[in-house]
């Protein structure tokens, strides 16, 4: 599914829903399976956009209600108000048959899902959408797009900023103020299923003790274990495989649940055995050893060696970077172009030579395009009624062979730089800010045309100073959204959308590089799926820092998009853009993970 286009009836999802369900709620924290909810309010529209109902109340989270000082709960207010349990009910009628609505929908989204959980019931929601994933695709001209900037922009009075009923009435404006843009541009409604897709293949993992040391490589004949050394086990053992496990992790070993070719032994007692592991170990001529024998060995298990301190600095690199305000005002400097039509090596072409003199490469129509190039066959894109209707400029392929700075460039680039997301080219890198007063967290967004007739996965992968995972937790997708401190999340904001963010400051110290990549999932190939854009972000809704827009060339099905690295005490964001014609289970066993089929 890639999106329902907007009918003439905006608020007609093409659905069977009943209409939309309008949430906000105020939460004690951020973590849903460990905070709760302090207050929540619901507003149900009718399918043409009419209030039907509003409900809001307080709720006894049973619990310390967490930052007063944004929210203003207090347990003095709180106190009398009655348990989630208590309106699980009519907040689950309210929604049901309905399209969820949030800002920041996944957030309301898991915290009213664990609610409901601890009241023992299900969220009756089966799809739910975003307004700030929306108004991504649409790139009002605003300076962020937060729930106040948008308001503004669409003309909704606020009252109270994080009262959940104020901060509702606010966003059910804002919603139809969005779904009105988005039908002007013609764009697709970002909805989403709920609840996600499992990720079929991928076996749920159970986090344990993360490793100290490196991996010193394979098991050599006659030679004893070292610290570090990844351990995978297999079948039947005399030794309670928990007992095997613990013992393992104690002696410094590093325990695997699969086999890649970063494995340095597998022991199992069937020499003849048919599991995955076993076929993987001898294909790849890993070691395979008797659990007598490992338990022989484990008695004398040789110091490793640890992790290198995080601060320390790396051999000097030069720098990559490109800044917001050129030297000299570059032909394309603050325009953003979209190319529609043509063969996928031509456009791609066209967009690499976008960002080169300056402009941004759009992979969708936007209320922030300023230009279209059109190649063979794009007159018959769906999006060109809507172009012309904008009165965009519309160009041929030669153009930006003639293109030059004119003055009304000059003057944007003198009026505008300062606030301009930085355009990266592929392999250009960026040094994240640090400040005092953030939590350190960034996000990565990945998008792609809406109507793309591929379905892609964004992935993460957290490696060590030797490019491995360290655990197979390490790895982050659909089906382990998070890794097991959090500290890094992937979130999905519609069929075309997919987010990885990274909390630098809970980072584990062995992690050196986030990976970001994506993936489709099937036959298809990126030649097909066409251009993803990513964007770099330090806050919801907060302006991006820098965005790149990054293509394959024909018959990759995996790509690199990003990496945050840490350089010295700081971090940078590089923008990859590498390819590859292999599926998603190669790169990943590249890694250290083995993605069972």
């Amino acid at each position: 599914m890639n999106g329902v286009s907007i009918a003439d009836d905006v608020f007609n999802t093409g659905s069977a829903a009943a209409g939309w369900a309008v949430v906000d709620v105020e939460t004690s924290g951020l973590r849903p399976h460990e905070h709760r909810v302090l207050s929540v309010a619901v507003l149900t529209l009718d399918p043409s956009g009419e209030l039907m109902e509003e409900f809001s109340t307080l709720l006894d989270p049973g619990c310390d209600p967490g930052p007063v000082h944004i929210h203003g709960l207090t347990p003095q207010r709180l106190r009398g108000a009655p348990m989630f349990e208590e309106v699980a009910d009519h907040i689950g009628t309210l929604l049901a048959g309905r399209v969820m609505a949030a800002h920041n929908a996944q957030f309301d989204y898991a915290f009213l899902a664990h609610e409901f959980a601890r009241a023992r019931s299900w969220l009756p929601v089966s799809q739910r959408m975003c307004t700030l994933a929306l108004n991504r695709r649409v790139a009002p001209p605003t300076d962020d797009l937060k729930l106040g900037s948008l308001a503004a922009h669409y003309g909704v009075p606020q009252q109270r900023a994080h009262d959940a009923l104020d901060d509702a009435r606010v966003l059910a404006g804002v919603l139809r103020g969005s779904l009105s843009a988005a039908q002007d541009l013609g764009l697709a409604l970002p909805l989403v299923a709920c609840p996600p897709k499992q990720g079929a293949g991928y076996p749920p993992r159970v986090p344990k003790t993360r490793c100290a040391h490196r991996n010193p490589g394979r098991l050599a004949r006659g030679a004893p274990l070292v610290q570090g050394m990844k351990v995978a086990f297999t079948g039947d053992t005399r030794t309670a495989r928990e007992e095997l496990i613990a013992r393992s992790v104690a002696a410094g070993l590093n325990v695997m649940s699969s086999v890649s070719r970063h494995t340095s032994v597998l022991i199992t007692n069937d020499s003849d055995s048919d599991s995955a592991k076993y076929r993987a170990a001898r294909s790849a001529a890993i070691p395979v050893i008797t659990e007598e024998r490992f338990l022989g060995l484990l008695t004398t298990v040789q110091p490793g060696t640890t992790h290198t301190s995080p601060t320390t600095p790396t051999p000097s690199l030069p720098a990559q970077r490109r800044t917001c305000r050129p030297d000299s005002v570059q032909p394309l400097f603050g325009r953003r172009i979209l190319v529609l039509g043509g063969p996928h090596d031509q456009a791609s072409a066209l967009r690499t030579r976008i960002v080169e003199l300056g402009g941004a490469a759009a992979v969708n129509l936007s209320a922030g395009v300023t230009d279209v190039i059109l190649l063979t066959d794009g007159t018959a894109d769906r999006r060109m009624p809507h172009i012309t209707a904008r009165g965009l400029p519309v160009h041929d392929a030669h153009w930006l062979t003639t293109v030059t700075p004119s003055s009304d460039t000059a003057a944007q680039a003198e009026t505008t730089a300062p606030a301009t997301t930085l355009v990266l080219p592929r392999g250009g890198v960026l040094d994240l800010p640090t400040r005092h007063d953030n939590a350190g967290t960034w996000t990565v967004t990945a998008s792609w045309g809406h109507q793309t007739g591929c379905e892609i996965d964004v992935v993460a992968f957290l490696l060590d100073e030797d490019d491995q995972v360290s655990c197979d937790e390490d790895f982050v997708f659909y089906g382990a959204s998070e890794s097991p401190d959090e500290s890094v999340r992937l979130t999905t904001d519609g069929p075309s959308e997919q987010a990885v963010t990274v909390n630098l400051h809970t980072l584990p110290d062995a992690v050196r590089t986030v990976v970001i990549a994506a993936a489709i999932d099937g036959t298809g190939t990126f030649a097909q799926a066409g251009a993803i854009e990513i964007t770099v972000t330090q806050e919801t809704g907060a302006q991006a820092l820098a965005q790149a827009t990054l293509d394959a060339a024909t018959t990759e099905q995996t790509l690199l998009l990003a990496e945050i690295y840490r350089r010295g005490p700081g971090w940078r964001v590089r923008a990859v853009g590498q390819g590859y014609d292999h599926q998603l289970g190669l790169l990943a066993a590249n890694f250290g993970v083995d993605i069972i089929p």
